[in-house]
């Protein structure tokens, strides 16, 4: 077993006492050394941890209560009934194992994680060992090595910077920051700095996007920052979804139901009609097959699947399928900043030039000197594409030229590059040296406004060039404040002519400088995320940002998106330095006021949205980074980025947006809520139809008399409970979805006046069976015992069988008329309802099929009396409809 690693702070400490903890020096370890600590410390790669056999997955499918009882029931009828029961329970054996199937893929789907932050690790490295620089599998890299890094490298392992070249590293997918990080071994870190401030350290599948360094080992594998976010998302708990809660609660209610039911027919049986003990365990069985619907997991299943073929349509690839229902509760959207509610690439937009301020959008001349300095001063490469290649500032820059018609590439070879001073993280300053067409030369010079102002001595306003002023100066000052308040990264652009090259000494190059003008830039928010954030809040969903971005540039963005109101004068940005001084308790005290949290770790992430769900809220996270994911798998539901999306983030994520695109969460919201209501109409159908079987059964043994036989029974559920519930489970959305509340992690499918509906509506079923039933023993059409006693069965049968169809559109809408919810919008619940009537018929006229199902062939006027009983329902149920909107029942409800 590897040996665990330190865990100190280096990036506190000094160069030297950084080498003396890790017992290395400058020149790197030798090999045997290296060999020494590989064998102490492990490989530099992350633990796979332990992996579940097929078998258990599929066994764990097993657990769910719904699934034990229908188990059960099959079990019992195979006992109790022989071959009919052995039909039940290969039907319910056949759900059940499709469902399981189901979970399983899904749950192999869920495990690609930590694989995917294993694929992103460097191949290979380049260390100094024995005095020599040598390539070395990544893999093989330990504390100690002392690795050189350059333009394009993958850093591949967490180390200590002790050198650093004007040294940029892109990390994004760690920290959320849009903007590589400048890497600086002269700043003082304090020891609560988040990864975003440790500029003198560099991390694991981070980008080296400029500059050259050098750095020592500190960290490998499974003790890098990235291998502690693979430990937290081996470790996150799993959230149990609305939908599964739902179901749990549906189960525990159908259990007590369904065995209180057996108990009592049991007992009215046996000792009240004197039945045997045998007979009597025999019908209580078939009660609880009856009152069970075994359809429904697989049911929900089918219609969470098309839920996810909508979604995909709409550019929502559903990776889990509750997660489609999940996100109709969704109470609050925690999301990342950068690459989610922004572009990911900064831009320009707003220049200050000859004394005016002007937008991204605004003409400029093509000899406009800001112009020509950005695009000279500046390293980017344009592909062969058009694609920018380089510095994410730079390329901002070049991209505005080229949307002003300024091709630096055909102006460079008129004024070629020749001479540069590189830019330098201590100077802070850019310059690069251009031929005229005269003989003479331009110096073109970029930098940041503090260190460039203090080497310019005139000013160019208009195409006139004068000396600069103290009240020049306090305008540049006051114009850049007035830009960094709006989080807008601010380079200021200078130049000067000169009649030869200058030596290039930054004394000389870079001195009595012509101030041309400042360009800020932004990672801009995405144009359709702020109507996105309306719509979350008209339909009663909390937008919160959390990001490891700067406090200014996320309260900006958020101000701009509406998250934070513009007005807003109280303080809603919360920053990870000052979560790290509250307990969980003191912050679950607080964290309702704060809707931004900036220069976040990944453990403030997961403790953020943890707030939210101790608090009962339904939590969706959205995420592209790696430092995503463990809140993106600790969220309710994880969302992740399809496009600027790490593999890491993806995997661990519920639901990826294929288009990246802020305001597809609101288009799947609608969805989840849609689909919730239509699990609602599904259960609502199941349940009081098979409410009606169970008490019409009941108080039929009460009245001594046999109304349904159990054929009877499994044809009416296998024809009414499949297509006409499955059709349900599709409908168009209701009106106004989206002004409702979310429901929230305490709703329950039996929220919103369904309970009473199932009720009222079970009830009907049964007196209008019954009815129908005694009406043919009061008034047979024949004589004789058994003729009067198959006619009234017959009638009772299809009465019901008929009653569940035309039931079917009562439950499209709760409260609202059938009349008026759009009686055939629904293509699929169009053909199924025929279907099922052809096949209940099928039985009836159907040659031999009526002696196998017990049933006879009914005259005119008992067909008149069983089409009027059924459509009773319609009437009945509209109704009681017009009655409870009267009394504002449906306004309670939303």
């Amino acid at each position: 077993m590897s040996k665990e690693q330190k865990k100190e702070l280096y990036y506190t400490q000094a160069k030297d006492q950084v080498l003396s903890s890790l017992e290395t020096s400058q020149d790197g370890l030798t090999k045997a050394q290296a060999n020494e600590r590989l064998a102490t410390y492990g490989r530099n790669e992350l633990d796979e941890g332990e992996k579940r056999s097929l078998f258990m997955k599929f066994l764990d499918q097993f657990k769910d209560l719904m699934i034990i009882i229908l188990l059960v029931a099959a079990a019992l009828s195979v006992i109790t009934e022989g071959m009919h029961g052995l039909t039940d329970a290969i039907i319910i054996l056949a759900v059940v194992v499709l469902n399981a199937a189901f979970g399983v893929y899904q749950e192999g789907q869920a495990e690609a994680a930590i694989d995917a932050l294993k694929s992103m690790s460097s191949p290979l490295a380049r260390v100094r060992r024995d005095g020599h620089v040598i390539e070395v599998d990544s893999k093989e890299l330990v504390p100690g090595d002392i690795v050189l890094l350059e333009a394009g490298d993958v850093v591949p392992a967490d180390m200590r910077l002790l050198q650093a070249a004007s040294l940029k590293i892109e990390e994004a997918a760690l920290t959320g920051e849009s903007v590589p990080v400048e890497k600086d071994l002269h700043v003082q870190v304090a020891a609560d700095a988040g990864i975003g401030d440790r500029v003198n350290m560099a991390y694991q599948n981070s980008n080296v996007t400029y500059g050259r360094g050098t750095g020592v080992v500190t960290n490998t594998g499974m003790y890098t920052e990235v291998g502690h976010i693979a430990g937290m998302l081996a470790n996150a708990d799993e959230t149990d979804t609305p939908l599964k809660q739902n179901l749990h609660q549906l189960s525990k209610i159908l259990t007590y139901a369904v065995l209180a039911v057996a108990a009592i027919t049991f007992a009215v049986g046996v000792f009240l009609r004197g039945q045997a003990p045998i007979q009597g365990l025999m019908t209580s069985v078939a009660l609880a097959v009856a009152a069970i619907p075994e359809g429904l997991p697989a049911i929900v299943t089918v219609v969470l699947s098309l839920g996810t073929q909508v979604l995909a349509k709409r550019n929502s690839i559903v990776r889990k399928l509750p997660a489609v229902e999940t996100l109709g509760s969704t109470e609050i959207i925690a999301s990342d900043k950068t690459g989610t509610l922004t572009m990911n690439q900064m831009t320009v937009e707003k220049i200050y030039t000859n004394g005016q301020l002007i937008s991204s959008g605004a003409d400029i001349d093509m000899t406009n000197n800001t112009l020509r300095v950005m695009n000279f001063a500046n390293d980017t490469k344009i592909g062969p594409d058009d694609k920018l290649i380089g510095d994410p500032t730079e390329t901002a820059l070049v991209q505005y030229g080229l949307d002003h018609t300024f091709d630096v590439r055909e102006v460079l070879l008129a004024e070629p590059r020749v001479a540069e001073l590189p830019f330098d993280s201590d100077r802070k300053l850019m310059s690069t040296i251009h031929k005229q067409a005269d003989g003479n030369f331009f110096v073109a010079v970029k930098g940041a406004p503090d260190q460039l102002l203090k080497r310019v001595t005139q000013m160019e306003e208009n195409g006139t060039v004068r000396p600069i002023t103290d009240a020049d100066r306090k305008a540049i000052l006051g114009t850049n404040k007035e830009l960094a308040k709006q989080a807008l990264r601010v380079l200021m652009m200078a130049y000067k002519y000169t009649d030869a090259i200058p030596t290039l000494e930054t004394e000389i190059v870079e001195a009595d400088l012509v101030f041309a003008g400042l360009v800020g830039m932004i990672d801009p928010e995405r144009p359709e995320a702020a109507e996105a954030v309306r719509v979350a809040k008209e339909a009663g969903i909390r937008p919160i940002m959390i990001t490891g971005d700067h406090q200014d540039t996320a309260e900006a963005i958020a101000k701009r998106l509406g998250i934070i109101d513009e007005g807003d004068t109280e303080d809603h940005v919360f920053t990870g330095a000052e979560l790290n001084e509250l307990t969980d308790e003191e912050f679950q005290k607080v964290f309702k006021q704060y809707s931004v949290y900036a220069r976040v770790s990944p453990e403030h992430k997961v403790r953020i949205v943890k707030a939210w769900q101790n608090d009962g809220k339904v939590v969706a996270m959205t995420g592209d980074g790696v430092n995503d994911a463990p809140s993106l798998k600790t969220a309710d539901i994880g969302i992740g980025m399809g496009i600027t999306g790490t593999e890491v983030s993806k995997g661990a994520s519920d639901m990826v947006l294929a288009d990246d695109n802020f305001a597809t969460i609101i288009v799947a919201v609608e969805e989840g809520r849609k689909v919730f209501s239509n699990i609602q109409k599904t259960i609502q159908y199941l349940l009081s139809a098979n409410m009606a079987e169970v008490f019409t059964i009941f108080l039929a043994t009460l009245f001594g008399w046999d109304v349904l036989q159990p054929v009877h029974l499994l044809w009416i559920n296998l024809v009414t409970d499949t297509l006409p519930a499955i059709a349900l489970g599709v409908e168009p959305a209701e009106p106004g979805v989206m002004k409702n509340k979310p429901r929230g992690r305490k709703s329950s499918f039996f929220d919103g006046g369904v309970m009473e509906a199932i009720l009222y509506q079970g009830a009907f079923q049964t007196i209008l069976v019954l009815g129908v039933y005694g009406f043919a023993l009061m008034f047979p059409e024949h004589t004789g015992y058994d003729l009067v006693h198959a006619d009234a069965l017959t009638m009772a049968y299809v009465t019901l069988g008929l009653i569940q169809l035309v039931h079917a559109f009562n439950v499209k809408s709760v409260y609202q008329s059938i009349f008026k919810v759009g009686l055939f919008k629904n293509r699929l619940f169009n053909m199924s309802i025929p279907i099922a009537f052809v096949l209940l018929m099928s039985t009836i006229v159907i040659p031999g099929f009526n002696n196998f199902f017990h049933v006879t062939v009914l005259s005119p006027t008992q067909w008149l009396v069983v089409v009027i009983g059924s459509l009773l329902m319609v009437v009945l149920v509209e109704v009681v409809k017009a009655v409870q909107r009267a009394l504002g029942h449906d306004k309670k409800a939303i």
